[in-house]
C-alpha cells in the first residue's frame, strides 16, 4: 500500500512540473492569426536564456519611431539554426514579420527577417 501511495504522490508531482514547464512556454498573448511585417532599425539583440529578444526601432504612420520587442526562441535552437549573437546588430536595418500581440501592445512573436543585404532568417516568404 506504502508503495502505492508512493508511486500515486510522485505521479502527481511529476504532473504538476510538466504543467508549469508547458505553461512557461504558452504562446497565448500573440495574435497566431496575424502576421504584421515590422521595417526599423534594431536597437539592441537579447542572446539570453530563455528566450531571445530583438528590441527594434519602427517608425509609425506618423513618422515617429517606436520601440517594438520581438520574442524569438532559445539560444541553443536557434544556434543549431545558423543563428549566431552578432546575427541581429544594433544599427542594423531590418523587416522582421511577427505575430503580433493579442492586446494591440508594441510587441510579437518572431516569424522571420530579411537583413539589409537581402540575407533571410526564419520562415520569410
Amino acid at each position: 500500500m506504502k508503495r502505492i501511495a508512493a508511486v500515486l504522490i510522485i505521479s502527481f508531482a511529476l504532473c504538476l512540473a510538466v504543467q508549469s514547464a508547458l505553461a512557461h512556454h504558452s504562446a497565448a498573448m500573440f495574435d497566431n492569426q496575424k502576421v504584421k511585417e515590422l521595417t526599423g532599425t534594431v536597437k539592441e539583440f537579447q542572446w539570453k536564456n530563455p528566450h531571445v529578444w530583438i528590441q527594434v526601432y519602427v517608425p509609425n504612420a506618423g513618422g515617429v519611431k517606436e520601440e517594438w520587442s520581438v520574442e524569438g526562441g532559445g539560444p541553443n535552437s536557434l544556434s543549431r539554426q545558423g543563428w549566431r549573437p552578432t546575427t541581429f546588430k544594433p544599427g542594423d536595418a531590418v523587416s522582421i514579420k511577427v505575430n503580433p500581440m493579442k492586446d494591440g501592445s508594441l510587441g510579437g512573436q518572431f516569424i522571420g527577417a530579411k537583413l539589409a543585404d537581402g540575407t533571410t532568417i526564419g520562415n520569410w516568404e
